[in-house]
């Protein structure tokens, strides 16, 4: 009897919850236009539509014109203030949290999707985008008041970012920016102290979805690896030989290009850089202690292997055109060296991996989930192509993965 009880409960207490999981499926599997046009604003704009815009992504599905759906969806000023804000904060600081304050790369970011420009220009252009409305500080290459300000009144992104010259506002020559790797927000976070590898680190991690491990080759010719890495870490030649040289041989030759970059600040009374700047040495400057244009940072520890690379120039050179991650995709109308940042990561921008990750990062951002199987990525590889036939606009990659997720 206690058993035959057991069994009734269970039975009856479960009912109404398996009756709603299998209504929550039914709903998943069968969902109509309308629960699809409520979901491709919810995720795209990330606030849910009103009622008039409802019913009119809702009559752009019916009438088989998706796109138009997720573009109304992205006339909402949260698509970005939110959704676009929140995807390019975190790759504006070390920790990668969205937990950070609006600045210049985050705006460029934005204002570029809202433009349909190029996004591969991010990278290398020389632009930098800032808000004009009133009553705002004044963009300062030594602070972040002006996007601080922007955010905490609550401005639109949408309607007041502009698109300005990066030579009108850091001072920077033509041909030394670099799109978003020259803002401000980057320099604070990537080229303080250190010796600027970890801009090309975070560059990678960030833009082409790949951290050293995963470009890792021991058998690319390690001659520009500098002074300051250990030939023998712990007296042991083989963890240099087997982990070491796997990352700075590829590495440490297309680093170089930020050789004349860093970013200037009081170390005892501002050890953050809140107030630090963003400093390049022009043609005709020699940092005293390199006698040439590169900062001192490149001959940081120097006396750990003498025989090291000395840095000498910013020239750079991409050994990974050959070897296993030549399947990153490198661009063949490009010849895999230059001089300066900015022919750099144009290399970098200009890779297939470049174009992909951010299809990756917009399929995390609108289907809530990476994706998972063969369809997915065949998805991806699609929704890449498209990107490139676009112009590398944006835009098309959110409208093609709002589709596709629309019945999830």
């Amino acid at each position: 009897m206690n058993q035959q009880l057991f069994i009734y409960f269970r039975q009856t207490l479960l009912r109404p919850a398996c009756a709603l999981t299998l209504s929550l499926l039914a709903m998943q599997t069968f969902a109509g236009t309308r629960e699809q046009a409520l979901q491709i604003h919810n995720r795209v704009a990330g606030v849910p539509p009103s009622e008039a815009v409802l019913l009119q992504m809702t009559a752009k599905i019916d009438a088989g014109q998706t796109a138009d759906a997720v573009s109304i969806a992205m006339e909402n000023e949260a698509f970005y203030g939110v959704t676009l804000k929140n995807l390019a904060t975190p790759w504006t600081n070390r920790d990668r949290t969205i937990f950070a304050p609006l600045n210049d790369y985050t705006a460029t970011v934005i204002g570029l999707v809202r433009d349909n420009a190029d996004f591969r220009s991010l990278l290398y252009g020389d632009v930098l985008y800032t808000s004009n409305a009133s009553g705002l500080p004044a963009y300062s290459t030594s602070d972040n008041k002006h996007y601080e300000a922007l955010e905490t009144q609550g401005l639109s992104l949408k309607n007041t970012l502009q698109a300005v010259n990066q030579t009108a506002l850091n001072g920077l020559p033509a041909d030394a920016t670099s799109g978003v790797i020259t803002s401000r927000a980057a320099a604070k976070a990537f080229f303080i102290d250190g010796t600027n590898r970890a801009m090309f680190r975070f560059t990678l991690i960030n833009h082409l979805c790949r951290d050293l491990e995963q470009v890792h080759d021991v058998t690319r010719v390690p001659d520009f690896i500098r002074q300051d890495v250990s030939r023998s870490p712990g007296g042991d030649s083989r963890v240099y030989l087997n982990n070491c040289i796997g990352c700075h041989n590829g590495m440490d030759p297309m680093a170089k290009a930020y050789a004349y970059y860093d970013f200037e600040h009081d170390i005892d009374a501002d050890p953050t850089g809140e107030s630090g700047a963003l400093h390049y040495n022009a043609a005709g400057t020699l940092d005293p202690i390199t006698n040439s244009r590169v900062e001192k940072k490149y001959l940081q520890n120097s006396t750990t292997f003498k025989p090291g690379y000395v840095t000498t120039n910013d020239d750079w050179q991409n050994y990974w055109r050959a070897g296993i991650n030549s399947h990153l995709g490198w661009d063949t109308s490009l010849n895999g060296a230059g001089t300066g940042a900015k022919t750099m990561n144009m290399e970098l921008a200009h890779s297939h991996a470049f174009a992909s990750c951010q299809v990756e990062k917009v399929f995390d951002n609108v289907c809530l989930r990476k994706p998972a199987d063969a369809a997915d990525r065949s998805k991806i590889a699609e929704f890449t192509t498209k990107f490139a036939s676009s112009g590398y606009h944006l835009k098309q990659v959110f409208i093609d993965t709002a589709d596709y997720c629309k019945g999830e």
